[in-house]
């Protein structure tokens, strides 16, 4: 059964995001259509906003989004988050929540106590569990509208390639700088961008980096020069710091995948909150948002 006529049924008034009215869809209505029509939750959230019905869990997004297109838009595209800890966890909550329609979760680690302080998906009862299999459990809570893959596995140079294919963007949320430049490298292959960030005590950095980009070197130098692991390890990481860059990292790629606003592509975004600053720096030669050089 086509879902058309029961999205026009079950589909409310309610005001709208610019002030005048527009018709809703609610989750339990989108359920109910999905049940009869034997069609997955995003399958009806898209025919929804393809007939400009709006699902309701996504109504405060669309002035940010664009409105049913730009959501459209989102639901369409498949992004991989690597690394589900402090950053990537909460990267992926923030993805699944503004609808992004496919998510790929890969990581290979458990959750351990010294998790607690900042992962948003590490709880004492999950204490022990994959780390990824834990964040789609969540996710699927959150929003079931969201389709996952899920890898509960270490990224290696053999299975890396397999499980980015098809990304439009990869969200680069790991702590070891080995895999930062294998992942940049597949990336690269499969020209795919990724958002690149960084966290140490009250700092963290965000860049977003296309495969002709001057890339990670212009951060850390060679990489055959460069410390395994960042200065996290010694200045360790409180709460606060990873919400803030993993919310920045979803705010790049979400003006990516929209083709919205300005990058910070070329450049890199260093934030000391101990100081309450936000510095830009460039990266090599500069690189605009369309793909071309400058010099």
């Amino acid at each position: 059964m086509k879902p058309a006529g029961l999205i026009k049924e079950k589909a409310r008034e309610t005001i709208d995001y610019k002030n005048g009215a527009y018709r809703g869809l609610s989750v339990e209505a989108v359920r109910e259509i999905a049940s009869i029509c034997s069609l997955s939750l995003k399958e009806v959230e898209v025919a929804a906003l393809e007939a400009e019905v709006i699902p309701l869990r996504y109504a405060r997004s669309m002035g940010t989004v664009g409105g049913p297109t730009g959501q459209l838009l989102l639901l369409r595209c498949r992004v991989a988050v690597i690394g589900l800890g402090g950053l990537g966890g909460l990267v992926a909550e923030l993805l699944a929540r503004m609808g992004v329609g496919t998510l790929v979760l890969i990581d290979g680690d458990i959750f351990s106590d010294s998790n607690l302080n900042r992962q948003i998906m590490a709880t004492e009862a999950g204490l022990g569990l994959q780390k990824a299999n834990a964040a789609a459990a969540r996710l699927s809570e959150i929003n079931g509208a969201v389709e996952q893959v899920v890898f509960a596995q270490f990224a290696t140079p053999h299975n890396l390639e397999r499980m980015l294919v098809g990304c439009t963007v990869v969200i680069d949320c790991l702590d070891s700088l080995s895999t930062r430049f294998m992942l940049e490298d597949c990336c690269r292959r499969l020209e795919i961008p990724f958002v690149h960030g960084a966290i140490a005590q009250f700092y963290g950095q965000v860049a977003v980096i296309y495969p002709e980009d001057p890339g990670l070197e212009a951060i850390y130098g060679p990489r055959d020069r460069s410390r395994e692991y960042g200065i996290e390890k010694e200045l360790g990481n409180p709460a606060t710091t990873p919400a803030l860059v993993a919310s920045l990292q979803v705010q790049e790629a979400l003006k990516l995948l929209l083709k919205t606003g300005q990058l910070l592509r070329g450049r890199l975004l260093f934030i000391d909150t101990l100081q309450g600053t936000f510095e830009t720096v460039q990266l090599g030669k500069g690189v605009n948002d369309h793909g071309s050089r400058e010099d």
